[in-house]
C-alpha cells in the first residue's frame, strides 16, 4: 500500500492486497440502486464491506453516504440492508446522519409523496472512535443568554441541563447530525454522473481525523475525497475502477491542488 496514490482496479480487490488495520478514514458514496450509470461498472458492496473492516484501524471510522431509489411503488431499502451488513463485519453504527440537499435533485414522479431531498451519512466506527473534532458552526438564537433548561433522565425524573444557571449561552454551538450542504458541482469533473460535494467531504475529515492520517476512498469517482483530504494534509488513498475517470478527472484535480500525485494502475490477479 502506497499513501497518497489512486490506485486503478476494483476496490476489494485492491483492498485485498491492503495490510491490516491502515486506514483511519474512509470517506465514500458508492453507486446504488442504478440511480446513475458509472460506464457500466458495478459493485460487489458485501466484498467491500468486508475489506473496509479488515483495513480500518481501531478506532477507525468509515463515512457511508447512500440512498435509495423507489421502485413500482417502494423505495429499496437498499442503505438500512448495507448499514445492518457492516454492523455483521463488526462495525458500529456510531451515528445515522443526514445530508440535507436543500433541493430536489433525485428521479420519479411527485404526484403521490413528497420530493426526496436527503441521503443516509451512515457513520460506522471500528470501537470507539478515536478522533472527533466536532464542527461549532450553529448559530444559537439564545446566545448571550444564561443557560436554563432541564434533560430528562432514565426514570422521568429531571436535572438541570450542564452549566444552567451558571454559563452563558455561547454564539455558536455544535452542529448537530442533519447537515444542509448544496450538491455544489466542480465544473472541472462535469464528466462524472454524481458529483461528491467538496464541503461535504471536508467536514467529515475535519470531523472524524487528524492531520497526517490515511484517509481512503474506494470508490473515488471525481475524486473529492482525495482533494479536500490533501488540502487538510491528510494523506489520501483512492480506488476508481474506471481508467478514464482518473486520467480526465482526478488527475487534473488533484494537480490543479499543487499537491503531487503518483498514479498507477495495479492489476490483481484472482
Amino acid at each position: 500500500m502506497i499513501t497518497n496514490t489512486v490506485y486503478t482496479g476494483e476496490a476489494s480487490e485492491v483492498l485485498s492486497t491492503f495490510e491490516d488495520g491502515c486506514i483511519d478514514l474512509t470517506v465514500t458514496s458508492p453507486p446504488y440502486d442504478n440511480l446513475r450509470t458509472y460506464k457500466g461498472y458495478t459493485f460487489d458492496f458485501q466484498a467491500i464491506a468486508r475489506q473496509l473492516y479488515r483495513v480500518t484501524k481501531p478506532g477507525g471510522v468509515v463515512v457511508w453516504v447512500v440512498g435509495d431509489a423507489t421502485v413500482n411503488g417502494s423505495e429499496t431499502g437498499t442503505s438500512f440492508r448495507q448499514a445492518l451488513y457492516f454492523m455483521e463485519c463488526g462495525f458500529n453504527l456510531h451515528d445515522t446522519m443526514i445530508w440535507d440537499k436543500g433541493g430536489f435533485s433525485a428521479t420519479g414522479s411527485l404526484a403521490v409523496r413528497y420530493a426526496p431531498v436527503f441521503e443516509f451519512m451512515f457513520i460506522l466506527s471500528k470501537g470507539l472512535p478515536k478522533s472527533f473534532n466536532p464542527i461549532i458552526d450553529r448559530r444559537n438564537i439564545h446566545a448571550g443568554n444564561i443557560i436554563h433548561g432541564t434533560v430528562r433522565n432514565s426514570d422521568g425524573s429531571t436535572k438541570p441541563v450542564s452549566g444552567a444557571g451558571t454559563k452563558i449561552t455561547t454564539i455558536f454551538g455544535q452542529r448537530f447530525n442533519i447537515w444542509n450542504i448544496d450538491p455544489v458541482k466542480d465544473s472541472t469533473a462535469d464528466d462524472h454522473p454524481a458529483q461528491f460535494p467538496e464541503a461535504l467531504a471536508r467536514d467529515h475529515i475535519l470531523s472524524w481525523s487528524n492531520p497526517g492520517d490515511i484517509i481512503l476512498d474506494p470508490m473515488a469517482g471525481s475524486g473529492t475525497t482525495l482533494k479536500m483530504a490533501k488540502m487538510l494534509e491528510r494523506q489520501y488513498i483512492g480506488i476508481e475502477i474506471s481508467s478514464e475517470y482518473v486520467e480526465k478527472i482526478i488527475k487534473p484535480r488533484l494537480a490543479a491542488t499543487n499537491v503531487p500525485l503518483g498514479l498507477f494502475s495495479l492489476e490483481v490477479k484472482t
